[in-house]
């Protein structure tokens, strides 16, 4: 396997956890006005919502990855779905 087909591979590994994470970020981000928030500073808490989560179901998919030795099976996506969600859970409790 060459560069490009492995990159490729890691890259369709991530893909569920990178949507997924697009789908949630906006329910972990508290879109607050006030007077002294600048406008900027939602779509930044957003991006960073999305990398966290990101990041997180990365782990997850590459945990399962190695845990049963190849991709795509549902429990892994399970896994993820229970992850994510209790993360955005959390956040959105505190």
């Amino acid at each position: 396997m060459n560069i490009l087909a492995a990159g490729l591979h890691l890259l369709h590994v991530l893909l569920p956890a990178l949507a997924l994470s697009a789908l949630l970020a906006p329910a972990m981000v508290r879109w607050r006005r006030g007077p002294g928030r600048p406008q900027g500073a939602r779509w930044k808490s957003l991006l960073w919502g999305w990398l966290l989560l990101s990041v997180l179901g990365g782990v997850v998919m590459l945990a399962g990855l190695w845990w049963h030795g190849r991709d795509g099976l549902l429990s892994t996506y399970a896994a993820l779905v229970l992850v994510l969600g209790t993360a955005v859970a959390i956040r959105r409790s505190l």
